[in-house]
């Protein structure tokens, strides 16, 4: 069931409301049992088969949670409450891994060894990703004794609750699971506005705006992954159009799940702020996709720079940040660990050989990023007047990087992201439409330029979208500034930048804004019936 279908809207969302308030009348405990069982039929919605694989990984890691806590209190079993962790984890690797590289595995061995081995596709359950980092989270933080207490239901409102459950965020226990036990249950109607809010600000960013734009981008990846070449203009339309149509999908529906959390009276963590609005590709990693940034670092980054320094130190070598410091260290104890975080991010994205190009070229990006301040930057005898001239140099090169990779993230073939990326560079020429070009008389001022019979009125709309979706992202409050106030999310008021555009039209429980929101859901609400789908559901 995804957060923008009719079902959803007009049945499941009302339905589960209203009886979580209605239970929460008799008892806290029936409605968080209706919250599971809510949950249990949004994810068995689209295939119960899902439900059935989903609930034997739940069922193991729960054993896994509990062995490793009866071990705790024993200090002589240490040893074997560690082999229960790395067996654990190496259950939930092997089991995303079946599941969702299984086929990428065997096509990548017939490419490489010229066989031609046949594996029947296998099912993909709905967000086996982010359900299986947080499961893997779960059981790392229960062997470092952050969650010492849990039963079987808790945790399968954990792991389970509906809003989060498909596409993030990748929540941790210990931020979860105190709200819920503090939680009332018990109908506020400012907490429901305010959720209802957020999601009908994320239903508009989905259904108008991420597939509005959508409609003129598919097409140029088709035409290219069909081995037609894409021209100047294209290719760039087709990079910045699919960067703001993702953006806004992410965002849509990360509004949304903090929508809905929030009706209910639960904060989620901040997952998306405003990451398009980012002066470098670090800050970009820190406002994109927050809680697979903070799993990343945390899991897999932290643990090895700490491994290798410690290793250097052992062996008296020069850490980063002392006067000794060379290009080894930098490629030791930063370079390498980040190269493989974004390695597995890309892995984890998707089970193909663009999304582990796309992470190695945002680890790359990041190499060079940190380089430069590690060099540049740390030189610069005058900080303020640096940030004046780069903030906005850094915004142009990052928003151009994050756009010329998210081509690899888009296209299906290898030939097709080549396509447009030998676009990107004028390699298949520079094409305007002739009905555009020859009214104004032109043509011969261009000589660098081709006509072609595209259509004058696709190739302007298609740019008016690029453009004006770009202002919104680029210049607009995000929705944790205009909802600030009302904590929409975990460290929202934090993270948010209170602009005076933020300020001026933060949100009121008033008519004025009760206006504002009715004409956005009816605007969604419209759209509902079009195709789509969250791009992020397939991960």
């Amino acid at each position: 069931m995804l957060f923008n279908s009719p079902e959803f809207v007009f049945a499941f969302l009302p339905l589960t409301l209203a009886g979580f308030f209605l239970f929460g009348r008799l008892s806290r405990s029936l409605a968080l049992a209706w919250l599971v069982a809510a949950s249990v039929l949004f994810y068995a919605w689209w295939n119960p088969l899902n439900l059935l694989i989903l609930g034997v990984s739940l069922a193991v890691n729960f054993l896994f949670a509990i062995q490793i806590r009866r071990l705790a209190p024993l200090p002589e079993r240490a040893l074997l409450r560690r082999a229960t962790l790395i067996a654990g984890i190496v259950f939930n690797l092997v089991f995303l891994g079946y599941f969702k590289y299984s086929n990428f595995i065997q096509s990548s061995f017939n490419d490489a060894f010229g066989t031609q081995f046949v594996l029947e596709q296998v099912i993909l359950p709905l967000g086996i990703s982010f359900i299986t980092f947080q499961k893997i989270a779960f059981l790392i933080d229960v062997h470092a004794r952050r969650v010492e207490a849990f039963t079987f239901r808790e945790f399968l409102l954990f792991v389970l609750f509906f809003p989060q459950l498909i596409a993030g965020p990748i929540v941790h226990y210990r931020e979860m699971m105190p709200q819920f036990a503090s939680n009332p249950c018990r109908f506020d109607p400012t907490a429901l506005a305010a959720g209802l809010t957020l999601f009908c600000f994320g239903l508009f960013k989905k259904t108008v705006l991420a597939d509005g734009i959508a409609v003129h981008v598919s097409p140029i990846y088709a035409q290219a992954a069909a081995g037609g070449d894409i021209s100047f203009f294209s290719a760039w339309a087709a990079a910045i159009g699919f960067t703001l149509q993702i953006y806004f999908d992410f965002s849509g529906y990360s509004d949304m799940a903090l929508g809905l959390a929030r009706c209910v009276g639960i904060r989620l963590p901040l997952n998306f702020d405003s990451p398009l609005k980012a002066s470098s590709i670090i800050d970009f990693w820190l406002r994109w996709h927050v809680t697979l940034t903070r799993f990343l670092t945390a899991y897999i980054y932290n643990p090895l720079t700490l491994a290798l320094t410690r290793r250097r130190v052992a062996q008296k070598l020069p850490l980063l940040g002392s006067s000794k410091a060379g290009i080894g260290t930098f490629l030791q104890l930063l370079a390498g660990p980040t190269l493989l975080t974004m390695l597995i991010s890309g892995v984890w994205h998707g089970a193909g050989y663009l999304f582990v190009l796309w992470g190695l070229l945002h680890g790359i990006y990041l190499v060079i990023n940190h380089a430069w301040r590690l060099t540049v930057r740390k030189r610069a005898k005058n900080a303020a007047r640096y940030a004046r001239v780069m903030a906005p140099i850094g915004f142009v090169l990052t928003f151009v990087a994050v756009a010329v990779a998210m081509v690899l993230f888009r296209s299906t073939t290898v030939a097709g992201a080549g396509e447009v990326l030998a676009g990107l560079v004028g390699l298949n020429g520079v094409a305007l439409p002739r009905g555009l070009v020859e009214p104004l008389g032109i043509a011969g001022a261009l000589p660098f330029v081709t006509l072609d019979d595209a259509g004058v009125t696709d190739f302007i709309v298609r740019n008016a979208w690029v453009v004006a979706l770009f202002l919104i992202a680029t210049l607009a409050p995000n929705s944790l500034q205009i909802m600030s106030r009302f904590e929409p999310a975990l460290d929202a008021g934090q993270r948010a930048a209170h602009t005076k555009a933020a300020a001026r039209f933060a949100w009121q429980p008033n008519f004025a804004w009760a206006l504002v929101v009715a004409v956005t859901a009816s605007a969604a609400i419209l759209r509902l019936s079009a195709e789509s789908e969250f791009l992020y559901w397939q991960f």
